[in-house]
């Protein structure tokens, strides 16, 4: 004879999500220690106090240089905290981007950093070299710690891009050019100009479906 399930039982099952469904746990991608996982130049990059530090206080930075993953991700949600140090600092946290071959530049989605009102917008670094979506200071200067550490949250899901600083939004962003790859390295810059530091800690990210 056969048992029947109780119809609230079979409700109850198909409620819940299925094993091994929906997004990741977020994992870190920086060890505190080491730059197992990440490549670049050592001569402009170093770790101290657990963080990833980019240029030095000592002498103008002559280009920019970026520290990048060893692995490309698609759709994620990626959150670090950042520092800049110095007059005139600026840096930024490349997505979904690429090595130039024979370049120190990489190319592709830049979430910004730095003055005078680049903090949180979104650019195309070394690919369309523009804003594509700019950020409004208005609502992020009562947030926003200069000098100090800040959280940034940079979510990527097919072809929606959002950053947020301190808990604020500063981007919704949708790509409409369906030529752009949506996905690439991760990597951190430290922008060429007066002597200036970009710190990077406590980088996590979570893949998503």
């Amino acid at each position: 004879m056969k048992k029947l399930i109780p119809l609230c039982w079979l409700s109850l099952a198909m409620a819940l999500p299925l094993a091994g469904a929906g997004p990741s746990e977020p994992v870190p991608i920086f060890d505190g220690e080491s730059f197992a996982g990440w490549e670049g130049n050592r001569e402009m990059w170093r770790i101290e106090d657990d963080a990833l530090v980019g240029g030095t206080l000592e002498k103008e930075i002559p280009k920019n240089d970026f520290l990048c993953t060893t692995r490309r991700y698609t759709n994620f949600v990626l959150r670090l905290k950042f520092k800049l140090v110095g007059e005139g600092a600026n840096a930024g946290v490349q997505i979904r981007s690429e090595r130039i071959p024979g370049h120190h530049e990489v190319k592709g989605y830049q979430a910004d950093l730095g003055e005078p009102g680049w903090w949180g917008s979104l650019y195309d670094e070394s690919r369309r070299n523009k804003v594509l979506a700019q950020s409004d200071m208005t609502e992020l200067n009562p947030v926003l710690k200069r000098g100090e550490w800040n959280d940034y949250e940079i979510r990527c899901e097919g072809s929606r891009i959002r950053l947020s600083i301190n808990g604020v939004e500063t981007v919704d962003y949708t790509e409409a050019d369906e030529t752009i790859t949506q996905s690439g390295l991760i990597g951190l810059q430290i922008h060429s100009g007066p002597p200036s530091e970009a710190w990077y800690k406590e980088i996590t990210i979570q893949e998503l479906e």
